[in-house]
């Protein structure tokens, strides 16, 4: 059986809300796939329904969604895209990416991962994440 909550007559809104599960970090952090999968990974011919859809497939649901933003990314919007990309791609399987999400990122090397992304598609905005975490620090 299908686990998929996302249907062909969801709405953006109403798959948010699917996905979301009423979490506020998890609905924040699909709000920032729709402001910035356009600039980050221009390549993706869904645009920022390839994320929310991503998170589908892959059953991350809820709290799931802000842990994979906050712990396992460093609330790095770009490195949430960067490894649901690398996912779809091939470079990690489901089961890792589990791993990583309940245990604050242990065993997955995001760099490596977010190069091989690049590697694969050469206009994702990698650069743009290291300017931004640098000017923050």
């Amino acid at each position: 059986m299908s686990h998929e909550r996302i249907t062909l007559q969801d709405t953006l809104g109403s798959a948010i809300a699917k996905l979301a599960e009423g979490n506020p970090g998890a609905i924040h952090v699909c709000k920032e796939f729709v402001k910035k999968t356009k600039e980050i990974d221009p390549d993706d011919l869904l645009g920022e329904m390839s994320n929310i859809l991503s998170l589908d497939t892959f059953a991350i649901y809820g709290s799931r969604i802000w842990m994979l933003y906050k712990d396992v990314c460093k609330q790095d919007i770009v490195k949430v895209i960067g490894l649901l990309r690398a996912a779809q791609l091939g470079f990690m399987t489901k089961s890792e990416l589990d791993h990583a999400i309940d245990n604050y990122g242990e065993s997955i090397d995001i760099d490596s991962l977010m190069s091989k992304v690049r590697e694969r598609l050469p206009n994702f905005k990698w650069e743009n994440a290291e300017k931004e975490n640098t000017k923050q620090t």
